[in-house]
C-alpha cells in the first residue's frame, strides 16, 4: 500500500467525471482500493473517492466507525444511488479536497445503494444518517461536484480563496 496525494480546489481534476469500471474488479483496482483507504486513514478521513487521489474511475472508500472503534473499512465500485427518501436533512460537512472548511449540506436523509464490493460482488443496501450523508457526497465526487458546490457562490468562492490562502502559507 502506498499513501496517495490527495488533489484540493481549485484543481480542475476535481471536476472530472469519472468512469465506471468495465469488466469487474481486478486486483488494480484493489490495490488502488488500497492505497486510498491508507491515504484516507493518515489524512484523517471518513470517506475518499478515486478522483481525490487523481483517478478519474467510479471507486469510493469509506469508514465510519468511530475513534476508538475497530476499524470497518467498506469499498464502492461503479455505485449507483437506486432511491432517494423524499425527506432532507442537513449535515455539516467537510472534505479532504476541501480541507478546514465546514458547512451544512442539505441531502435525502436516506438513499438505496447499489454497487459492486471489494471483490467484485453486487451489493444493494439502505443508507441513512451519516452513512447516507458520506455516501452521497463521494458520489458526488464521481460527478465532478464538491460539497462546496451545494452552497452559495459567496461561501463556495471564500472556500476556495481560504484553502488557496492555506497552500501559500505552507
Amino acid at each position: 500500500m502506498a499513501l496517495r496525494p490527495i488533489l484540493t480546489v481549485p484543481d480542475p481534476v476535481l471536476k472530472q467525471k469519472s468512469r465506471p469500471i468495465e469488466g469487474g474488479v481486478t486486483d488494480d483496482h484493489r490495490r488502488l482500493m488500497d492505497d486510498m483507504l491508507e491515504t484516507m486513514y493518515a489524512a484523517p478521513g471518513i470517506g475518499l473517492a478515486a478522483i481525490q487521489v487523481g483517478v478519474p474511475l467510479r471507486i469510493i472508500v469509506m469508514d465510519l466507525s468511530g475513534k476508538d472503534e475497530p476499524k470497518a473499512p467498506r469499498f464502492f465500485v461503479n455505485p449507483e444511488i437506486l432511491e432517494k427518501s423524499e425527506e432532507m436533512a442537513p449535515y455539516e460537512e467537510g472534505c479532504l479536497s476541501v480541507p478546514d472548511i465546514y458547512d451544512d449540506v442539505v441531502r435525502p436523509a436516506r438513499v438505496k445503494l447499489k454497487f459492486l464490493d471489494y471483490e467484485g460482488r453486487e451489493v444493494v443496501e439502505d443508507a441513512d444518517g451519516l452513512f447516507a450523508v458520506c455516501i452521497q457526497h463521494e458520489m458526488d465526487h464521481l460527478e465532478g461536484v464538491l460539497f462546496i458546490d451545494h452552497l452559495s457562490r459567496l461561501k463556495r468562492e471564500t472556500a476556495v480563496r481560504k484553502v488557496r490562502k492555506a497552500q501559500r502559507d505552507r
